[in-house]
């Protein structure tokens, strides 16, 4: 993920300071543990500034309206009673070359400020401190502790200390080319670390885009270098320096992130909080996506090796007990056969009671035919025993992998993040497991969502009638226990995990075979067979399919169906429609 850079805080705070300034906060809202969003409103417009100390994407622009929920966080309610209705009457760098923003508030235009709220953008060390007028820290988003940092400690009621300072040289119009080469050449190194390592200010993305610009490469050592590529990639730094001087700034995407400076190969956007907020929304939910996924995967790896090894045991016990009329039918051949015994025997044949057939039965030399039967009976106890306690142990871990891997499947069918739906099909994962007992989270909140809210999958069968497909349980349950009418027709794959397919039909409709095997084709796509030529799929009216009381999400017994084949890899060749929302 490309982090926000001096020169893209520069040119966002030019920005906000061109638009925003002054604007009056109306209310501040925590949105998570690293977001907090600020109403703004100037005479003519209204919007929300996005604020954000994440690690990874610390940043500071106008977004979208945080959702709707109750804030639960101290920090945004020390913020929301210090600032709201306060004026936004300055926004300045605390000190040149520093990511670090002063968000200054007063009553209103023109006054001194009362508050500064001091936004720190330095990747893993990023903050959102607020002061008073005299300095004083009243609060911060990470409090630091001097055991923790003894260079700068951040405290409420510490005076506010500005960042350790940058070490290296700082950028500058004035130096002339020959001292700008001599420096980056001083410790010959890779044209990037030599870069990066000679001047402060820097970041990884601009120094790649400068690099590009100049028709260099950030591996290039200074070695291959000849004169006409340092005086391009001079003026190259130099266009930077005036961009920044003048405040100038064109913000647009370039090949894996983004750039607020006029480069070749810049697809321009008209915004930079159109951009940041772009950009980084969608990052951060594909990592929130991924490392949800690689949790819930761990999470069901886990506990599916510990049930099929459980499984696996229990259904060797059964084995075993299996043999239990083996040593009934042996007693009881040694108790007719006992007058046959005779001291020292260690093995007794005898003619079976069925067949006729001759059967040999071992013999302990140190008991007698009456004792022999009796320890056989005795075997045949314990295992009946155990198979009766067993049996229903066995059936209840079989149950239990039949809906951990009808989770499985689910989580199958979204490899990768497309859109907000898939996300929000993995968090009903996430729950679904957590109240299935699974997993924990700190972060978990039970919701209560309408079927009108679901992301279904929506495709259109050959004729143009909808299907929906649930993503997870809670969705399978929805298509039944809601969505289904009298007239619709559901799917699912025979005794294979899958997903619930639902085939919308109105009064009176009847699918064509084509729509029937196109579907079937869908219902097996969407299951774990779908890497099989052809799977057995079956269809039934909703009214026959039932939810057994106590059973599991998504865990549901039908009657009354229909059995087709569906070809899972016809549906990788065809082309969906995208259909409108349920109800439109």
């Amino acid at each position: 993920m490309q982090p926000v850079d001096f020169t893209t805080l520069m040119a966002m705070c030019q920005s906000l300071e061109a638009d925003w300034v002054p604007a009056r906060c109306e209310t501040v809202v925590q949105i998570d543990t690293t977001t907090l969003a600020l109403a703004l409103r100037t005479l003519d417009r209204r919007s929300w500034l996005t604020i954000s100390w994440h690690p990874q994407a610390a940043r500071l622009h106008l977004g979208d309206a945080p959702p709707k929920g109750q804030d639960t966080f101290t920090f945004s309610q020390q913020l929301k009673h210090q600032i709201s209705q306060l004026a936004l009457v300055a926004i300045a760098p605390v000190a040149p070359w520093e990511r670090a923003i002063d968000l200054q508030f007063g009553p209103r235009p023109g006054d001194p400020p009362q508050w500064h709220l001091y936004v720190e953008i330095m990747g893993k060390y990023s903050n959102v401190i607020l002061a008073n007028a005299q300095n004083q820290i009243v609060t911060a988003a990470h409090q630091v502790s001097d055991q923790q940092s003894r260079v700068r400690p951040i405290q409420t009621g510490d005076p506010y200390v500005l960042p350790p300072a940058i070490m290296n040289t700082l950028p500058s119009l004035k130096e002339s080319q020959t001292s700008w080469q001599e420096r980056v050449t001083l410790v010959p190194t890779t044209l990037k670390k030599m870069l990066m390592q000679s001047y402060g200010g820097l970041s990884s993305s601009l120094v790649r885009s400068l690099l590009s610009t100049a028709r260099l490469t950030p591996d290039q050592s200074a070695a291959t270098m000849i004169q006409s590529d340092w005086d391009r990639l001079f003026e190259v730094w130099q266009r930077w320096l005036v961009c920044l001087e003048k405040g100038e700034f064109y913000p647009g995407w370039v090949e894996g992130g983004y750039t607020v400076l006029d480069w070749e190969g810049m697809a321009p956007v008209a915004d930079i909080n159109t951009l940041l907020n772009q950009y980084y929304g969608r990052e951060i939910v594909l990592q929130q996506f991924d490392r949800l996924k690689n949790q819930i995967q761990q999470r069901l790896k886990g506990v599916l090796d510990k049930l099929r090894l459980k499984a696996h045991t229990f259904g060797q016990r059964l084995d075993q007990s299996a043999q239990a009329d083996q040593y009934r039918q042996q007693a009881d051949l040694m108790m007719t056969y006992s007058h046959q015994w005779q001291p020292g025997l260690t093995q007794l044949t005898v003619e079976d009671f069925d067949t006729g057939a001759p059967v040999t039965l071992a013999i302990d030399p140190d008991k007698t035919a009456i004792q022999q039967a009796q320890r056989l009976y005795k075997q045949h106890q314990k295992l009946k025993r155990a198979k009766d306690a067993v049996a229903p142990l066995l059936a209840e871990v079989q149950g239990e992998l039949a809906y951990l891997e009808q989770v499985e499947a689910a989580l199958t069918q979204i490899p990768t993040y497309e859109e907000p739906a898939d996300l929000e099909a993995l968090i009903d994962i996430r729950n679904e497991l957590i109240q299935q007992g699974y997993m924990t989270s700190p972060d978990y909140r039970p919701t209560d969502r309408k079927a009108n809210d679901e992301g279904f999958r929506r495709l259109q069968t050959p004729d143009g009638l909808p299907v929906l497909v649930g993503r997870n349980n809670r969705q399978n349950d929805l298509l039944i226990s809601t969505v289904a009418t009298d007239y619709d027709l559901w799917f699912h794959t025979q005794e294979i995990p899958g997903s619930h397919v639902l085939l919308r039909l109105g009064a009176g409709d009847v699918p064509s075979d084509r729509d029937l095997a196109y579907v079937a084709d869908l219902t097996a796509y969407f299951s774990r067979a779908r890497q099989a030529d052809q799977v057995p799929v079956i269809y039934t009216q909703p009214r026959h399919v039932y939810k057994p009381k106590g059973a599991r999400p998504g865990m549901v017994i039908y009657k009354h169906e229909t059995v087709l084949w569906g070809q899972p890899r016809r549906v990788e060749q065809q082309q969906t429609k995208p259909l409108e929302p349920v109800g439109a």
